[in-house]
C-alpha cells in the first residue's frame, strides 16, 4: 500500500469513528427501541418515511425540471416577439418603398417603348431614362422578393412563439403537479413523524444514522475507496469552497440559496461559483455531464444516487460528500457510499 493511500485509508477511518460515535452518543441509542402508539414498528416508519421523502425528491426534480424549461421558453417567447416587431416593421418599410417605385414606374409609362423613343427630342436621354427605368423595375422586383421572404419569416416566427406558448403552458401544468405532490409526500412524512414521542424521534434519527454509517462501511470494506486519489481542479475547489460554505443551512424544496437549498440548488449553485453553469436537476446532471467511473472521481464532482437519479452531492474527498438531505435536514456532510451510488459525472471535464 503507497503512502498516499495509508493517508486516504487513515483519514476514512477517522471519518467513520467519527459517524460511528456520533450513532452511539445518539440520545436514546442505548435503550430498547420503543414501540410507537402507531401500529407501524419504528423501523416501518422509518422506511414509509425514506419512501415518501424520496418520492418528494423525484416530484422536486421533475417541479425543477418544468421551471427551468418554462423560463427557457418564456425567454424564448420575448425573443421571438421582439423579431416579430423588428420584422414587421421592415415588412412596412418595403411595402413603402416597393409602392414608391411602383408609381414612379406607372408614372413613366404610357407609350409603348418604340414611340417613346420615335417622338423623343434627345433620344440619347432617352436611352439613358429607359437605362434608368429597366434599373428601378429590378430593383423593385428585388424588393418585392425580400418583402415576401420577410413575411414568410414572420409567419415561422409566429407559429414558432404559439408552439412556445404551448411548451410554455404545458410546463406549468407539470409545475403544478409536481408542486402538489411534493407537498402532499412531505406533509405525510411530517405528519407521521409528529406522532412519534420525542425519544422515539431521537431513536428514529440515530436509525438513520447508523443505516448510512452500515452504508457507508460496507462501501469502504468493498476496496472503492482505496483507487480514488484524484486532485481537485481549480474549478472543483472553487465549487467545493462554495458548497461547503452552506453546510448548517436548511434543505428547502425548489430552493437555490442563498438562505436554503435543495440537493440540485446546492450543486448547480456550487458550479455556477466556480464559473461553469450546468443542469439545474440531479436527473438531468446525469443525463448530460460527463460520467466518470468511480475509482477516477476527484473533488469536485457530482455523485449520483439511486437508480432515478433523485439525489445529488458533491464529493470532497477522503470518501466524503457534501449534500443536502431532505426536508427537515440541513446541509451537512456525509459518507459517499451512505446511499446507492448510480454514477458520477463530472462537470468541468
Amino acid at each position: 500500500m503507497t503512502g498516499k493511500r495509508s493517508s486516504t485509508t487513515a483519514t476514512t477511518a477517522t471519518l467513520a469513528l467519527a459517524c460511528a460515535a456520533a450513532i452511539l452518543a445518539a440520545p436514546g441509542t442505548a435503550h430498547a427501541e420503543p414501540t410507537p402508539k402507531d401500529p407501524k414498528s419504528l423501523e416501518q416508519v422509518r422506511k414509509e418515511m425514506d419512501r415518501l421523502y424520496h418520492e418528494a425528491s423525484v416530484a422536486t426534480d421533475a417541479y425543477n425540471l418544468a421551471e427551468e424549461r418554462a423560463d427557457r421558453q418564456s425567454d424564448e417567447i420575448v425573443r421571438l416577439a421582439k423579431a416579430i416587431v423588428a420584422g414587421q416593421k421592415k415588412v412596412d418599410r418595403l411595402k413603402q418603398r416597393a409602392g414608391a417605385a411602383a408609381r414612379a414606374q406607372y408614372r413613366g409609362g404610357g407609350l409603348p417603348p418604340q414611340a417613346q423613343l420615335m417622338l423623343s427630342d434627345d433620344p440619347q436621354k432617352y436611352l439613358d431614362n429607359a437605362g434608368r427605368l429597366r434599373q428601378g423595375q429590378q430593383a423593385t422586383k428585388g424588393l418585392l422578393g425580400e418583402l415576401a421572404r420577410t413575411q414568410e419569416d414572420l409567419k415561422l416566427y409566429a407559429d414558432d412563439a404559439s408552439a412556445r406558448w404551448r411548451e410554455l403552458e404545458s410546463n406549468r401544468k407539470a409545475k403544478a403537479e409536481a408542486k402538489k405532490k411534493v407537498k402532499a409526500r412531505i406533509k405525510a412524512a411530517e405528519e407521521l413523524e409528529s406522532k412519534l414521542e420525542k425519544k422515539e424521534r431521537e431513536r428514529l434519527l440515530a436509525m438513520e444514522q447508523e443505516a448510512e454509517y452500515e452504508r457507508q462501511a460496507a462501501w469502504i470494506d468493498s476496496g472503492a475507496l482505496a483507487e480514488i486519489n484524484g486532485k481537485a481542479s481549480k474549478g472543483g475547489k472553487k465549487a467545493i469552497k462554495y458548497a461547503t460554505a452552506q453546510i448548517g443551512k436548511p434543505y428547502e424544496w425548489g430552493a437555490e440559496g442563498p438562505r436554503s437549498y435543495d440537493c440540485s440548488g446546492l450543486t448547480s449553485e456550487a458550479w455556477i461559483s466556480a464559473g461553469r453553469t450546468i443542469p439545474r436537476t440531479s436527473q438531468e446532471q446525469w443525463k448530460q455531464l460527463p460520467r466518470i467511473d468511480v475509482e477516477d472521481m476527484r473533488p469536485g464532482d457530482l455523485i449520483i444516487y439511486h437508480e432515478d437519479a433523485s439525489h445529488v452531492g458533491m464529493y470532497i474527498g477522503d470518501g466524503a460528500i457534501v449534500h443536502a438531505p431532505r426536508p427537515g435536514r440541513d446541509v451537512t456532510i456525509a459518507g459517499a457510499g451512505s446511499m446507492k451510488i448510480l454514477g458520477v459525472v463530472r462537470p468541468d471535464k
